[in-house]
């Protein structure tokens, strides 16, 4: 079975999280992806933790599929298997701190007139065009610290205290951009025959996430308040806790379900009527007293009663789940999401990509151990392996 990327190769010098998910996302459509970490060490991420039979969580998460070379791109002799590589690729990927690829002669203009076809993927905190730098362009840029930058922290967490996302989102939020580009580069190159730069910055692609609370903020508006789990602007809309002590997520849309909610429900057709919940801005308004009755009419329920009688009324819904109970997810289960890959320490559950494609099925190869790939692909570039022990002993590998 063919997939999209199959005979697509790509090189990256990656590390952390936005680049990995973006090329493990490529191999999943078929790329090899050989992934070049430091000899020794590696991607900084496969010490994150040690979760995953020893392994780190980020690292399992985002490296499937990829071969491993280690190699010291600044030693003279492993620039020369750099070189031999880009001869062969058709996507160099690097989030390299700003302009380190540029020093190593990695950048789209040194390497546009030999490699005409190479497409260039460049992921930065604040972006690295060429002739717009921006001021913040050698700043550090962690996951965190964009999520503050972009705006997210003021609109997410409590009336009194900010909160982060519970994932690296800003670096998802690279990472997906990045890999739609790429399939756009490759697109594009099909009609033009030449390669293209990428330049993706974590600042705008969260700024890009933000902009339905930016636009509520337009022109000096009032920004949508912290609400914790709720909805900033529309109730009941979020969380509550049902008699048994689990919690249940539910959300109104419109004055139809609201109707619906109270008469069937709550059982509390009169509560529909009352004037301070008539209209969402007065439901939002009077929220407290609200939540009051509602939590007061759930106490009496277990949660799969309350679910129940939200399904019955075709009110959203949802349970709050925790890891565990994800892991264990009966739709997730159904509809067969799960496989296992191998890592050097065993064999670990993987979901298969969200996207599921009629005419092919993803690669779900193992995850690399540090290195693991480096002997079989300089013997490919043609390295004797006298010559390969001669790298290893420089420390090149």
């Amino acid at each position: 079975m063919s997939r999209p990327l199959d005979g697509i190769t790509v090189v990256t010098l990656e590390h952390a999280i936005a680049a990995p998910f973006c090329t493990r996302q490529l191999a999943d459509l078929g790329a090899r992806v050989i992934k070049v970490e430091r000899p020794g060490v590696g991607d900084f991420a496969r010490a994150y933790d040690a979760r995953v039979l020893g392994q780190a969580s980020h690292f399992v998460w985002t490296n499937r599929s990829k071969e491993s070379l280690t190699l010291d791109v600044k030693h003279a002799d492993a620039q020369k298997v750099l070189a031999q590589l880009l001869e062969q690729a058709d996507v160099l990927v690097q989030n390299l701190a700003p302009g380190a690829a540029a020093r190593l002669g990695l950048s789209f203009e040194a390497l546009h007139e030999q490699h005409p076809r190479l497409i260039v993927c460049d992921i930065s905190g604040y972006g690295d065009e060429p002739g717009k730098p921006g001021p913040y362009r050698d700043k550090k840029a962690y996951d965190l610290l964009i999520q503050s930058e972009s705006g997210f922290l003021s609109v997410t967490g409590t009336p009194d205290e900010e909160a982060k996302a519970g994932c690296s989102i800003a670096d998802i939020s690279a990472g997906m951009y990045a890999y739609s580009s790429i399939l756009a580069a490759l697109v594009q190159r099909g009609k033009t025959g030449k390669g293209s730069r990428i330049d993706v910055s974590m600042l705008e692609s969260m700024v890009e996430w933000m902009n339905f609370p930016m636009y509520y903020a337009f022109d000096g508006a009032t920004p949508p308040p912290r609400a914790g789990a709720a909805h900033a602007t529309i109730y009941p809309y979020g969380p509550f806790p049902a008699g048994d002590g689990a919690t249940i997520m539910l959300g109104l849309q419109n004055e139809r379900e609201w109707v619906a909610f109270c008469e069937r429900v709550l059982r509390q057709p009169a509560v529909a009527t009352d004037e301070r919940f008539s209209a969402n801005a007065k439901r939002t308004a009077n929220r407290e007293a609200l939540r009051a009755l509602i939590v007061e009419s759930f106490a009496k329920l277990t949660a799969d009663e309350v679910l129940q009688r939200l399904d019955e009324a075709q009110i959203a819904n949802a349970r709050v789940n925790t890891m565990a109970d994800v892991w264990q997810h009966p739709q997730l289960k159904a509809r067969g999401r799960w496989t296992e890959v191998p890592t050097p320490a065993g064999p670990i559950p993987a979901l298969l990509p969200p996207a599921s494609n009629s005419d092919f099925a993803p690669r779900m190869d193992g995850v690399p151990g540090l290195g693991q790939h480096t002997d079989a692909i300089l013997a490919e570039l043609g390295w004797s392996a006298a010559s390969i022990e001669q790298l290893r002993a420089e420390r090149a590998i």
